[in-house]
Formats: C-alpha cells, structure tokens, sequence
C-alpha cells in the first residue's frame, strides 16, 4: 500500500479510484464490507458530535458586533441621551444644595467621571462581546479536540476500538443518545444566543445607571448574568473526570452522554433568569408528551426539574426563583441604581404548586375527617350481643 496512487485522493472517491487501478482490501476474507460499515458509523458519529459542538459553543452570535449596528444604536442613543438626562438631574440637585460644600462638590465630579465612562463603555460593548464570544468559542472547542479523554474523543475512540466495537446494539444505543444530545444543544444555542442578544441591547441603559455618582450595583449584576451565560459551555466539561470510567465501553458512554444531556438542560433552567427556565420546562413537557421512555424522562426531568416558587413556609420540596421573579429581581437592582425604590414582592406560590398544595391539604383534611368519623362511630355504639357490633 506504499504505492498506492490513490492515497492523496479524498476518502468518498478513493475507493473508485482504487477499483480502476484494482487495488482490493479484503484480502480475500470478504471483512471489507464490515470494515467499512464501521467506518461509516465512525463519520456519522463524529458530524453528530461537531453539529453538538457548533450548537453548544457558536463562533457566531446574534448579538450586533459593532456600535454602529441597525439593531444596537436606538439602545445606544437611548442610554447616552438617559446618562446625559442623570447627570443634568445630579448638576441641578448640587446646585440647589451648594451649601452643603464639599460632599456636593464631591458628588457632583464623581457623577462627571462616571457619566464620561458610561457613554464611552456604551460604544464598546458590542466589539467586546463578540471578541469574548469568539474566544470562548475557539477555547471550548480546543478543549474538546486537543484532550483525547474528553467525552467526544473517548466515544469515537471506543467506536472503533473499544471492547465491544462489533456489537451493533452498543453502537445503536451511542448513537441514539448522540441524536437526542441534538435536542438540549439547540435549546442551549437558542437560549444562550437570545440571551446575550438580551444582554447586550440593555447594556446601555444598564451603564446608564453610573451617571448617577457610580453606583456599580446593576452594573455588576448585569456583567456577571452575561459571563455566566457566555461561559456556561464549559460546564459540559463536568463529565471529563468521569470519562476514564468509560474507555473501551460504549455502554458507559451512552450513560455518560446522558448525564451531559442532562447538564446541558441544568443549563438552560439556571442559565438565563427570563426564559432559560420556561424553555427547559416545555423541553420536559414535550418530551414527556411523545415518550413513555423511563430514560427519557428521567433525564428531562433531571435537567428541569418541578420545583416551588419561593415559599413564605418551608416546604419539602427545593425552591428556585421563577422568570417572574428573577424579572422583578433584576429590575428592582436597575431601578435602585437610579435612585427608584421598590416595594419588594411577597413569597407566593406558582399556580400549578398552589393546586398541588391544596389537593394534599384537601386530601389530609379528608381523610382526616374518616378517621375521626370512625373513632366517633365506634366510641358511641354499644357493642351487640354475641360479641358483634351494630353498624
């Protein structure tokens, strides 16, 4: 095979190629076609894999790469002509109380630097998002095809040398959940692309907010939701310290495939406060829908679980905030950087937990009733002749 003409020519025309010059690998064994059908799963598994890892961690956003973008500049002038508004407001109140000396005075340079910073941070923050994304993109993928005992490459090295490389129903099973790790991938890139494309449009009333004297409150909230969720790919390399466990078992591989789908879908539910958890909830209800697979659901269940609104008691179930919630959350961070207060919401139960809750007391209270229905009934009849009792 030294001499093999063909050797430069792709590998879809190679073996045409190889046929005309009547160069034959089988060797007479006829294990060719088997050879080959595992080539076959070995490709399609691994454009599965590069598909999940375009999805997961894009090297485009949508979010606008540049300030002078059709979608971002309506925000841009927005918040610059709002920080200006800030600092008209802060110059006015200082002069009508100059006799306070030097705090006002104070005050008054403080919201200079900060309102001169805002309006420029405005400009730049669609570049820096984009370069971010990028890099991200470039560090997570070298991550996954540089390191040989990252999930991925464990899975393509068993599928062809694995222990049980030549049993079709592992190689069905991998490449089964290879399929529905599809599923989690795009909500993860709809999700996080909506959300960055989120952040980075308030971004200007967000830096609005310094004008007034530096208050970096929503500043540094709005910055670590947006990290979170530009980052949040890496949580996918959770699963490396468990693939050692895999080597050689494609088995082992579906099982771990399906854990990371599962973190995949912790990651819509926790990674984005507005819809990230709406999105991950209809995931589960669709799946649980069309299936009556117990692995199906237990993982969609896994990854968006049913939980409470923040209670006002203690409950045996976990508490989460909801989008609701979250929204109010954040918007009451925006608002006090602006000097608004306010009021803050009271505890209450989701619609769905609030019937569930009533059913169980119902239930309680009913059953209950029969017991103390019985107790009352056999306290008060006599006991018959004979040993029996009178209903």
């Amino acid at each position: 095979m030294a001499d093999n003409p063909c050797r430069l020519v792709a590998k879809p025309m190679r073996e045409l190629c190889e046929e005309d010059h009547g160069i034959s690998h089988g060797g007479g064994s006829g294990g060719g076609i088997a050879d080959g059908a595992s080539d076959n799963v070995r490709d399609f598994a691994e454009s599965i894999i590069k598909k999940i890892i375009a999805l997961v961690a894009p090297k485009d956003a949508w979010a606008p790469k540049s300030a002078d973008s059709a979608l971002y500049e309506p925000f841009l002038w927005l918040g610059q002509h709002l920080a200006v508004a800030i600092f008209v407001c802060v110059v006015v109140v200082c002069g009508l109380t100059a006799w306070q000396g030097a705090p006002r005075l104070r005050q008054m340079g403080a919201s200079t630097g900060w309102t001169l910073a805002a309006v420029a941070g405005m400009a730049t923050v669609p570049g820096a998002v984009m370069m971010l994304n990028k890099a991200v993109s470039a560090a997570f993928t070298t991550a996954f095809n540089s390191n040989e005992s990252t999930l991925f490459k464990v899975i393509l090295n068993d599928l062809q040398h694995g222990a049980d490389k030549d049993v079709p129903l592992a190689k069905l099973l991998t490449i089964s959940a290879l399929v529905v790790a599809l599923d989690p991938a795009g909500l993860v890139f709809i999700t996080r692309n909506l959300g960055i494309l989120a952040f980075v449009c308030m971004a200007p009333l967000v830096l609005a907010s310094l004008a007034r004297g530096g208050d970096t409150t929503a500043v540094k909230t709005w910055a670590m939701r947006l990290l979170g969720l530009m980052f949040c790919p890496f949580a996918l390399i959770l699963v490396s310290p468990f693939v050692e466990l895999a080597h050689g078992s494609l088995v082992v591989d579906t099982v771990l495939l399906l854990a990371a789908d599962a973190l995949m879908l912790r990651m819509v539910f926790h990674g984005i406060p507005y819809f990230g958890p709406r999105i991950a909830r209809g995931a589960r209800t669709f799946v649980e829908r069309r299936t009556d697979n117990r692995v199906a659901h237990a993982v969609v269940r896994a990854g968006a679980p049913a939980v409470y609104e923040q209670e006002n008691a203690p409950h045996r179930r976990r508490t989460i905030n909801t989008p609701g919630r979250a929204v109010h959350q954040d918007r009451g961070v925006l608002l006090a950087a602006y000097g608004v207060r306010q009021p803050k919401r009271p505890g209450r139960f989701t619609a769905e937990s609030a019937a569930m809750r009533r059913q169980e007391r119902s239930a309680d209270s009913r059953s209950a009733a029969r017991t103390t229905a019985r107790r009352g009934r056999s306290a008060a009849s006599p006991p018959a002749p004979g040993g029996s009792s009178t209903p």
